[in-house]
């Protein structure tokens, strides 16, 4: 007894705070299946609530704001799981899905690591497998893609491609690659 009557200055933030972050959770978990406007509403509103009275979370008050600074950081994709059927809203959920595109393709190849070229070609490639996880494309829907989102994608994983060119380059003749370098260099100083 004596116990909880010296600590009871302590329990009213902890109760304030515990309140704040669970209200939090219900509003991320969604369990009505609102829309992401709806979802961003609710928990834009409990943010408004915590910034004004976060004096009183007592000396819970600088991890309330954490809280606020963490969720502002996160802010732009956070409600994109509410939009978008399918797509994964926790961090784990991504994990899961990157792992089990690691795994089939080990199983695929009978390599022990990921393919080199998941580095290179990673963006298009988890994203096809998750697509194509959902359900099948039929070639006139494959057809359907701007010719010029294509080689922009297509640009970017050339150059991608090249900058590994490169550091192999490097990695296997050190010397002969900055002696190379040198000489351009020398070439773009110097005038003819």
């Amino acid at each position: 007894m004596r116990a909880l009557q010296e600590t009871e200055t302590l329990w009213e933030p902890i109760e304030v705070a515990f309140e704040w972050v669970h209200r939090a959770a219900r509003i991320l978990a969604n369990e009505a299946e609102h829309d992401g406007s709806r979802v961003r509403r609710g928990y834009q509103g409990l943010l408004g609530a915590m910034r004004r009275w976060q004096s009183r979370a007592g000396s819970l008050e600088p991890a309330v704001r954490h809280f606020l600074k963490v969720s502002r950081s996160y802010w732009p994709g956070l409600f994109h799981c509410y939009d978008i059927p399918d797509l994964p809203r926790t961090n784990n959920d991504l994990e899961h899905l990157f792992g089990a595109h690691r795994h089939h393709e080990r199983r695929v190849t009978g390599r022990k690591t990921a393919s080199p070229s998941l580095v290179l070609r990673g963006p298009v490639r988890i994203a096809a497998a998750v697509a194509t996880r959902s359900r099948s494309f039929c070639a006139a829907e494959l057809a359907t893609v701007a010719p010029d989102a294509w080689r922009s994608v297509r640009a970017e994983l050339e150059q991608r491609r090249h900058q590994r060119v490169q550091q192999r380059r490097f990695r296997q003749n050190p010397d002969a690659y900055l002696a190379h370098l040198e000489a351009r260099l020398v070439k773009l100083v110097l005038p003819p």
